[in-house]
């Protein structure tokens, strides 16, 4: 009996003290992380701000304390940090340039705009800007195309072949197993629902699709062609041949690149552009070491606030998922905003396809009351179209990158018939009773009947109409007017300033300075709305779905859109004010 006694107690304690040595492990961990991520960092002579783009640009990324344990990992990135870092590069004299190395690279082409004309003002220090890739994607190599050098490796290749756009159509897919779409729709060019219902596209949709691919291909052959002293015409031309599959001399000779090198060779001449020896070490930043580089900027003593508020993402319509735009905390963010007498004016940055009908309204009773105290600039990221359009329209002013996608002024709703699929496919019956004869509308198991259709295209019709009165009146617009380029079309931003959907085109930098002239202050600072979270904060609020949601973009990249709009259709209200789809370079 002792010995047993003994040996429990041993037992005991051996797992007592295993147990207070991993909690003092965790702890530790934990206390590094926090330090890692809230230390400065400490710029070194001579150093080199190493601008590494491979993987993900979204419109503001704070990484989870699961993403922390996988550092090496993660390949996303937040454009806001972006230009920070390459504005903190050009203010710090201790960096002497940039270097930029580009890969596989998911960004849409608004984002790339801003990054581009962030590397453009770079230049403008005096400072060198070299670009290197292995493989240049066609938005990599946009990016690149400003550089003072733009390098290949000699077995590399680089992508310029112009825009594509392809859309996936289910109609015969869904008919095969027995669903049915019913679709109740305003606007002539509202294309979201016609995977559902067609085999190809619209008449209307591909003029759309057409239109807006050539405004943002002459955005960009426009802007290649004055970075690399290459006619538009040249370009085009060498977009025909597709050069992904040409030899690396060819992408000299036209004129595309400079010279080729392998990356030990453009380590060296990056030392010899930062005034070093080969024998010397070469000290670079990466894009998390510059985020924690301090300003040069001194911080302003005022209590004047000009608030940036980021929307970015679905629209919902308040429910607690916590990726995209919750609208009951936006509403309620922006209710704090209002009364907060130090904040002079607000600049909405909304990066959105849209979502929720009822959501946006709600989020646009907000912005109007808020309006009516303070200025309220809108700054369109890639996307701010229907209900991105939606929560926008009210603002004093609204700013937009030359291809941001905006507009698609439409509403549509669309619920499943999968009466056949259920009974005929799968063998399963369905029966009961209601006290009402529309008490089971929406049930799968049977169709609309005529009149529950009607009453869904009325519903339907009047949020158009609500949709455009917001509109015509936040834009200061006769209805008649406003209805001729509504109808759910998708216009880039350079197309909407002509129809005075926009007033301006530029990024926030623009829409920032905008709304202290109309907030009438000089001296402010600058505060990014909502707060990001410290480290703490964030393990105890991090939920499992939103890693796995990271990992799966991380894997997916592009295509990772098409699977986000299906669930989000899937989840949402049946009146949606949304944008058909993403368009990204390819």
């Amino acid at each position: 009996m002792k010995e047993f006694l003994r040996s429990t107690l041993a037992t005991i304690t051996g797992v007592l003290i295993c147990g207070f040595i991993f909690i003092i492990l965790g702890v530790t961990m934990l206390a590094g992380i926090v330090a890692s991520s809230e230390s400065e960092t400490l710029v070194m002579p001579n150093s080199v701000f190493t601008l590494e783009l491979k993987g993900t640009v979204q419109e503001r990324y704070q990484p989870s304390p699961v993403d922390q344990f996988f550092e090496d990992q993660i390949s996303t990135y937040g454009l806001e940090d972006i230009l920070s870092s390459i504005q903190k590069a050009k203010e710090n004299e201790q960096i002497k340039g940039i270097y930029l190395h580009t890969g596989a690279l998911a960004c849409s082409t608004a984002s790339l705009q801003a990054i581009h004309r962030a590397l453009a003002d770079f230049k403008q220090s005096g400072k060198f800007l070299i670009a290197y890739a292995d493989m240049y994607t066609q938005g990599g190599y946009y990016l690149a195309s400003v550089a003072d050098k733009v390098i290949v490796n000699p077995a590399g290749n680089l992508s310029w072949h112009g825009l594509s756009s392809e859309t996936m159509f289910l109609k015969d897919f869904l008919a095969k197993i027995g669903v049915k779409m019913q679709i109740f729709r305003v606007g002539t060019y509202k294309s979201a629902v016609e995977p559902m219902t067609n085999t190809e596209m619209s008449p209307a949709n591909r003029e759309q699709t057409q239109a807006f691919l050539e405004s943002t291909w002459k955005s960009i052959v426009d802007d290649v062609a004055a970075s690399r002293n290459i006619s538009v015409d040249s370009l085009n031309l060498l977009a025909d041949k597709n050069m992904d599959l040409r030899p690396a001399e060819d992408y000299v000779h036209c004129g595309l690149a400079d010279t080729l090198m392998y990356k030990d060779e453009v380590l060296s001449y990056l030392k010899s552009l930062a005034g070093l020896t080969e024998e010397d070490d070469l000290h670079t930043l990466s894009l998390d070491e510059m985020t924690r580089v301090k300003s040069a900027t001194p911080k302003s003593k005022t209590r004047d606030v000009v608030a940036v508020y980021y929307a970015y993402g679905e629209i919902d319509n308040g429910s607690s998922y916590d990726e995209g735009i919750n609208s009951e905390k936006m509403t309620k963010d922006l209710r704090d905003l209002r009364k907060d007498k130090n904040v002079k004016a607000v600049v909405l940055r909304v990066n959105s396809p849209g979502g929720s009908a009822y959501g946006s309204e709600q989020i646009w009773r907000e912005v109007n009351l808020l309006k009516a105290e303070k200025p309220v600039v809108v700054s369109m990221g890639d996307y701010a179209a229907s209900g991105g359009y939606y929560i926008s329209c009210a603002a004093n002013k609204i700013v937009a990158e030359p291809t941001t996608l905006t507009g698609s002024i439409g509403i549509f709703g669309m619920m499943p018939d999968a009466s056949e699929l259920l009974t005929n496919k799968l063998g399963l019956h369905f029966d009961g009773v209601k006290t009402h004869k529309m008490a089971d509308m929406g049930s799968m198991s049977r169709p609309f009947n005529a009149e529950e259709s009607a009453l869904m295209q009325q519903m339907v019709n009047q949020g158009y109409a609500l949709f455009t009165k917001r509109c015509a009146e936040g834009r200061n617009i006769p209805l008649e007017e406003l209805c001729k380029i509504a109808e759910g079309r998708v216009w880039t931003g350079s197309m909407a300033k002509e129809l005075k959907l926009v007033d301006e085109l530029g990024g926030l930098d623009t829409a920032i300075q905008l709304a202290a002239e109309l907030g009438k202050v000089k001296d402010y600072k600058l505060k990014s709305y909502p707060a990001k979270q410290d480290f703490l904060t964030e393990l105890l609020n991090t939920r499992t779905d939103r890693y796995i949601h990271g990992q799966l973009q991380e894997t997916f990249g592009e295509y990772y859109q098409g699977f986000e709009w299906l669930r989000h259709v899937k989840q949402s209200d049946r009146l949606q004010a949304r944008l058909p789809f993403n368009m990204r370079i390819q």
